[in-house]
């Protein structure tokens, strides 16, 4: 597995920041990168496929448990930011208002955020929470591309028909990228790599 992209060592890869509150976040200096998408689509699977390591970040057996925002310093040159998940229905109203008091703190004025990788579960496709999180990301002109998981679950043919799918819905923005992504098999991994490092150096 390779270990290193664009002079990035990610085996120099640590758990900088775990933001509970709004005040703890961090909005400036190293370019950031966030993964964003609902309780169970595989955030932190992904986290740990793209920086070839096992358990750094938690793979939840709860999925909606931990309401907090994860800061991973990959190399001293970007942080890859797992937002808290979402779309969790046994969630408590208390909880889903501090999600949103999070998630909204994180993208209002951030000067460090270069790009969303919004997760979407190939088999289920985008569900009515992640049409919500497009239309708020949109309200914060968030910059984002799709990021589709679980792609070794579906043949070629089924695939394609979910990539149509999901770029066809009205709520995409026009000319939105879209990856295709096992986390399981590491599919796609080079590629987002590329795209990830683009976004932040792009000025």
């Amino acid at each position: 597995m390779e270990m290193s992209f664009g002079g990035v060592n990610l085996h120099n890869a640590t758990l900088k920041l775990t933001a509970g509150l709004p005040s703890q976040l961090v909005k400036s200096g190293l370019p950031q990168i966030a993964l964003s998408g609902r309780s169970n689509v595989g955030k932190s699977s992904l986290v740990n496929s793209l920086l070839g390591r096992k358990k750094l970040a938690r793979v939840s057996s709860e999925p909606g448990k931990t309401i907090t925002v994860n800061c991973y310093d990959v190399d001293g040159k970007l942080w890859l930011v797992d937002l808290p998940g979402y779309g969790f229905a046994r969630r408590p109203k208390n909880e889903i208002q501090k999600w949103s008091s999070l998630t909204e703190g994180y993208f209002q004025d951030n000067g460090a955020l270069k790009l969303v990788l919004q997760l979407v579960d190939c088999k289920v496709g985008l569900t009515a929470d992640d049409l919500s999180m497009l239309r708020y990301m949109d309200h914060f002109q968030v910059p984002y591309m799709i990021v589709a998981t679980k792609c070794d679950k579906l043949n070629k043919t089924e695939l394609q028909k979910a990539v149509d799918k999901i770029l066809r819905n009205p709520a995409i923005r026009p000319g939105t990228e879209i990856i295709l992504y096992s986390s399981a098999k590491d599919l796609g991994r080079e590629q987002l790599w590329l795209r990830i490092l683009k976004s932040a150096s792009d000025v």
